[in-house]
């Protein structure tokens, strides 16, 4: 039997690439799918020419007043120039806004360096209540020559980031409590479980916030009071707690029954199989859904203007009531929403980087 070198074979070509299947193909390939593209293009192009007139040529810059914003057919970006501030901080006292924006430097800082697995660490969680505990206080004043600034004088983004961090920082292990709970052998860990997360998911957040505005003060012994930030941050944490247990009860029941039966082998307790084997996989496997309950709830602090809070959203609308200016709300609720897009879309491909990096190491 005689066996033939690899370089005297034959040489065979890849198949040729498909044309059919080219963007250009797909625009043009008939003359329907041509004219569509044609129409399609010149749409775009005439909205685009009318968005470049009213944003940049025709728009009223900052340093210009409320008169030459009703005159000009535009954008008027000098509402935006001159509310700058009350869109972000509310009716914090102007000369007391460096503390809000420490805060909010802190969160951001805190945030990126959260972002690296490495950092998900004990003293890690510790840096987060230290600085949050610091971050209030430093807002709140009162001491060390610091003017005191009650919650109701705040606003604007520090409420809507200091808010969202809690509701999720404090509702991610209560939400695991509450899935291991339903899950668990223990009949009354299960029954009270259930209870309230199929009580919660089943009320709307509204009425969570209007039940910690007004029924809770009510149900509260004489003389004691409860602050409104304290109260709004309970309900959205309590909410999200409900909605995050069940994603995390999905990534528990995707776990194979092996894994538990494994970790008894090797002598492991309950305790340290849930913690070292089973709730990491569990995890990994819905961050896609964790990612989206946590978009949803940055979203939902939009609502705390219920309880007399004005977060970022609500401080934009309490800057179009100045007489003095025209009404721009077009202007100001892009700048809003740009806000709110970036804090989504960033924590979005974050989530996508996160499955794409333990999907790697699965493959490994």
């Amino acid at each position: 039997m005689s066996l033939s070198h690899p370089s005297s074979l034959p040489r065979v070509l890849p198949p040729p690439a498909d044309r059919r299947d080219s963007a250009w193909h797909r625009l043009f390939g008939s003359a329907v799918s041509a004219l569509a593209t044609v129409a399609t293009l010149a749409l775009v192009l005439a909205a685009a020419g009318k968005l470049l007139n009213w944003a940049v040529l025709d728009a009223v810059w900052p340093g210009a007043t409320g008169a030459v914003c009703r005159q000009a057919g535009g954008a008027c970006w000098a509402f935006l120039g001159e509310k700058m501030r009350q869109i972000l901080f509310g009716i914090y006292p102007p000369g007391e806004q460096w503390r809000p924006t420490v805060v909010c430097l802190f969160i951001l800082a805190m945030t990126v360096f959260s972002l690296s697995p490495r950092q998900w660490r004990a003293r890690t969680a510790v840096i987060w209540i230290a600085g949050l505990l610091a971050g209030l206080a430093l807002m709140q004043g009162g001491m060390f020559g610091l003017a005191r600034v009650p919650t109701s004088s705040w606003g604007g983004l520090p409420i809507t980031l200091l808010l969202a961090v809690c509701a999720l920082g404090a509702g991610l292990p209560l939400g695991v409590l509450l899935a291991l709970g339903r899950r668990g052998s223990l009949p009354t860990a299960r029954f009270i479980s259930i209870g309230v997360i199929e009580l919660i998911r089943g009320l709307p957040l509204v009425s969570l916030l209007f039940m910690a505005s007004i029924v809770l003060p009510i149900m509260l012994p004489a003389g004691m009071t409860i602050d409104s930030l304290l109260r709004a941050g309970i309900a959205l944490t309590v909410f999200s707690a409900a909605y995050l247990a069940e994603v995390i009860r999905g990534g528990l029941q995707a776990i194979p029954p092996g894994q538990a039966e494994a970790s008894r082998a090797l002598g492991l307790s309950w305790w340290q199989m849930t913690r070292l084997v089973v709730l990491p996989q569990a995890l990994r496997k819905v961050i896609a859904p964790l990612t989206n309950t946590a978009i949803v709830m940055i979203k939902n602090t939009s609502l705390v203007l219920i309880v007399g809070l004005f977060d970022l959203l609500s401080s934009g609308r309490a800057a179009l009531t100045d007489p003095a200016w025209p009404t721009p709300y077009v202007e100001t609720y892009l700048f809003i929403a740009s806000i709110y897009f970036c804090i989504c879309f960033g924590l979005s491909r974050y989530s996508m980087w996160l499955e794409h990096r333990y999907k790697k190491g699965e493959l490994r």
